[in-house]
């Protein structure tokens, strides 16, 4: 029998036992002071968070504001990524369960035939019923270990949920500024169809006077085919980007061709973003505080595998009744209790403890890789879009000078082709000339908002 002095002495080591294992301490990473295109922006940049929470809606665009907000709760990414963040609170409660004692209740009726088949012989019954309970003496800190590595792991299931909601705000915002821009792909090529019509029927009428070749009559309305060839395969992509947009938003493919195959621009947002400085983005990007975690919980797990070389002790305590008849079954001549402290010790288990422990350390060393990695690959982004955002608002501004120039390019030589003053060639090369350029604004217009929605996703989004 375990005496009260033993017993204190007992719980007096749970509450200072230290837990075996490594502390975990967040890994060192090269994080510069600043961003080294920094100086190089448009406008000075605040690094306010709240700044980036909703930055979809930096667009201006009523539509795309809602397609973005439905798809944060409605996506069937988020909602996984939703049933994998209750699935790590499930496994931090069983976690905390070893802290409790536990109790367990048995009973029944047992029925025994005496003798065989000859005079004497009969049945007896006894009648049985026990409580048993335990308290594990965590004295080594493996269960604390295990709930710290599952809190960790709730951690990053939570970080995660919150990088696939930002994932899918951006992969909805960039499909979105994609079906705009082969909207306005479609105007332009409509709109240049009826100037090249314009300019084959004017070179029939000139040929029909005799003052134009063949040639000049075939080149025309070769441009005019070619220029009708490019609109279907236009329509096409238009249509795969609304299904596209509805299965992002967990819809049917066709539930929103109605509403998103009328024409409208792409969104445009301010050139300010937040970028604050690199260190932000520790707190900041969903996937580094997810890999912060999960070396946290690796750590932690080592713990859990030292904890395996020392003993594990419990106080155990049981009180069992049992009797022959029924209505002596509580009776205190049918009762039997026992209590005590027990230890359960592995003195030898071929080194699969030790094996363990090297598991676990090296599965730390990997995530603690990982956490480095990802933070490098995020410094990475975040300058690669501040680059090229910067570098697409000097090349949009190019190409509308471009296009000004070839619309008067293509005024002045239908004019001079028209008063017999111009070879039609030099129509020809204007107009395939303003088709391009403005084409490729329309692609340098869909190339900064998604630099733009690049960087905010690089940023963290405000998650």
């Amino acid at each position: 029998m375990i005496s009260p002095k033993s017993l204190y002495v007992l719980l007096g080591l749970v509450f200072v036992s230290c837990a075996v294992g490594p502390d975990f301490k967040t890994p060192n990473s090269d994080v510069p002071a600043a961003w080294s295109f920094g100086k190089s922006r448009p406008a000075a940049t605040p690094a306010n968070p709240a700044d980036l929470v909703r930055w979809w809606r930096k667009f201006h665009d009523a539509k795309l504001n809602s397609l973005v907000e439905q798809a944060i709760n409605a996506n069937l990414d988020v909602k996984i990524a939703v049933s994998r963040l209750n699935q790590a609170r499930a496994a931090r409660q069983g976690a905390a369960a070893p802290f409790w004692p536990w109790l367990n209740a048995t009973g029944g009726e047992t029925q025994s035939q005496v003798g065989g088949s000859g005079p004497g012989t009969g049945s007896a019954s006894s009648y049985h019923g026990a409580l048993t309970a335990a308290w594990e003496l965590d004295l080594f800190g493996g269960n604390r270990r295990n709930l710290e590595s599952a809190t960790a792991r709730q951690a990053a299931a939570a970080a995660d949920l919150d990088g696939t909601r930002l994932s899918m705000a951006a992969e909805v915002a960039l499909t979105y500024c994609q079906l705009r821009s082969i909207q306005d792909q479609i105007v332009v090529a409509h709109r240049n169809l009826l100037t090249q019509q314009h300019s084959a029927e004017i070179t029939h009428e000139r040929r029909g006077a005799g003052f134009a070749s063949d040639l000049d009559v075939v080149n025309s309305d070769a441009l005019v085919s070619s220029t009708q060839a490019q609109i279907p395969s236009l329509e096409t992509a238009e249509k795969s980007s609304a299904h596209a947009i509805a299965v992002l938003l967990g819809r049917p493919p066709a539930d929103l061709v109605g509403m998103l195959t009328v024409s409208g621009p792409v969104p445009t947002a301010s050139a300010s973003v937040p970028t604050g400085i690199p260190s932000d983005l520790l707190r900041r990007r969903p996937d580094i505080r997810s890999a912060e975690a999960n070396a946290h919980a690796a750590t932690a797990n080592i713990g859990v595998a030292v904890a395996d070389l020392f003993p594990n002790f419990s106080l155990n305590g049981s009180l069992s009744q049992q009797s022959a008849k029924l209505s002596d079954w509580l009776s205190p001549a049918a009762r039997v209790s026992s209590y005590g402290p027990s230890f359960n010790w592995a003195l030898f288990q071929g080194g699969s403890i030790q094996a363990n422990i090297r598991v676990q350390q090296a599965l730390r060393d990997q995530s603690v890789l990982t956490y480095r990695k990802t933070v490098l690959t995020a410094l990475q982004e975040v300058e690669d879009a501040m680059v090229s955002e910067s570098n697409e608002y000097k090349r949009r501004a190019s190409l509308v000078e471009a296009v000004t120039a070839n619309r008067r390019a293509v005024d002045l030589s239908t004019k001079l082709y028209t008063a017999g003053q111009t070879d039609f060639i030099n129509v020809l090369n204007a107009q395939r000339l303003l088709l391009q350029s403005e084409s490729e604004l329309t692609l340098s217009n869909l190339a900064l908002a998604t630099d733009l929605i690049s960087l905010y996703k690089a940023l963290g989004g405000g998650w």
